[in-house]
């Protein structure tokens, strides 16, 4: 039986829903179809948001013999029969789903083919090109990149369906919560349709029909993927910037993929990286949520992970011993500082032992004579790093 989203695939560039920055009047894609002209692309973007669906329609649009394969799933002989398809034509259009896992030796099969154009590439990801293309391929195709659908855009396609379903009907409100719902995935959306369609004896689809099939949106949130690290991204610099509100709306969202190992490692870096001196106890304090959240387990873990969450994002804030140390790294990149100062090898005799002198210090010089002006630290304007900045001077004279 077809389902209602291979059903629905639009046959031209006009029944493409959104991405009118890529096909609308006068935008790129349109412009090359109206030329005739087609180049090597690569398609990126989220779940749904109809990658396939226009690789299939330029391939129909230019009116080319169309070869369809999948990087992981077809092995090297599939590729070379699709290079012997290509050789009886002038030129053939190459649609690789996954192309971010072809491997080498598949690409190396296929690039001079789409060197000399017999093979127009078309390769879908939703993985970010520039991070998870080989280069190879990347610097041979134009890179575009499609949004995720708008809530009128999911709209506008559920009543597509609602016309392609017999005797179906559905409400305004249930159309605008299966958009909602969709969170921009076209498929997800017409997914959700046809089941509470055939789930309904009248095939009258309303909001108490949807919520008895599934009450939680469709957050797009792989692991292996590029927007799972965006919502560890967007935690630490929710964090980072204090709004302590969206710092627990995207821990929530991270929950509700159970992964809690990649929340408390990330919460460890926001804690040194992002607090440092200006909370020097919030280290030990997140050692024991982290410690209580996995003793109790999900879902009584949320607890004390939005316990030390809250208390992050309301924490003062200090990167200067990030930013000391990145200092310090320039320095050595850049080759200066090799040579150790002799008093404070192993087993000088000229090394001043501090625990002998009064307050524990004495003056004597720690870096390589030819960085040693150079100051890394410097402390933020907070109460716990005055104060230690206080008793550094005091000790050692030093401003």
């Amino acid at each position: 039986m077809e389902i209602l989203a291979d059903k629905l695939r639009p046959n031209s560039l006009d029944e493409i829903l959104g991405q009118e920055h890529l096909v609308g009047k006068g935008k790129i894609l349109r412009n090359l179809i109206d030329n005739h002209k087609m180049f090597s692309l690569i398609l990126y973007g989220r779940p749904g948001t109809g990658k396939t669906s226009l690789a299939r329609v330029i391939a129909k649009e230019i009116n080319k013999e169309v070869v369809f394969l999948n990087a992981t799933i077809n092995n090297k002989a599939d590729f070379e029969a699709a290079i012997e398809k290509a050789k009886g034509f002038d030129d053939i259009v190459l649609i690789i789903d996954e192309i971010h896992r072809m491997n080498k030796d598949k690409q190396d099969i296929l690039l001079p083919y789409v060197e000399n154009g017999s093979i127009i590439l078309i390769g879908l990801t939703t993985s970010n090109p520039y991070m998870k293309v080989n280069p190879a391929i990347r610097s041979r195709s134009q890179v575009l990149e499609l949004h995720e659908l708008s809530e009128e855009d999911i709209i506008k396609g559920i009543n597509r369906g609602i016309k392609a379903l017999d005797n179906a009907s559905i409400t305004k409100e249930a159309a605008k919560y299966i958009a909602s719902y969709a969170c921009g995935d076209l498929r997800s959306a017409f997914n959700l349709l046809e089941v509470a369609y055939y789930s309904c004896s009248d095939h009258k689809i309303t909001i108490d029909v949807l919520k008895q099939i599934d009450s939680k949106p469709n957050l797009y949130l792989d692991g292996n993927d590029d927007a799972y690290y965006d919502m560890l991204s967007a935690l630490q610099k929710s964090i980072r910037g204090s709004d302590v509100d969206a710092s627990i709306y995207y821990l929530a969202r991270l929950l509700t993929m159970g992964d809690l190992d990649s929340i408390e490692r990330r919460l460890s870096v926001i804690a040194y990286e992002d607090i440092g001196l200006a909370n020097p106890g919030i280290g030990p304090r997140l050692d024991s949520a982290i410690n209580a959240a996995e003793r109790v387990g999900l879902p009584e873990a949320q607890i004390p992970l939005a316990y030390i969450v809250t208390e992050m994002a309301l924490s003062p804030k200090s990167n200067s011993t990030n930013t000391a140390l990145n200092r310090a790294m320039e320095d050595i990149n850049m080759g200066h500082g090799k040579k150790i100062p002799n008093h404070i090898k192993t087993n000088s005799k000229d090394y001043k032992y501090p625990h002998e002198y009064y307050n524990s210090y004495v003056a004597q010089q720690y870096l390589p004579d030819d960085i040693v002006n150079h100051k890394y630290y410097i402390p933020k304007d907070n109460n716990v790093e005055n104060n230690l900045n206080k008793i550094y001077k005091e000790r050692t004279g030093k401003k």
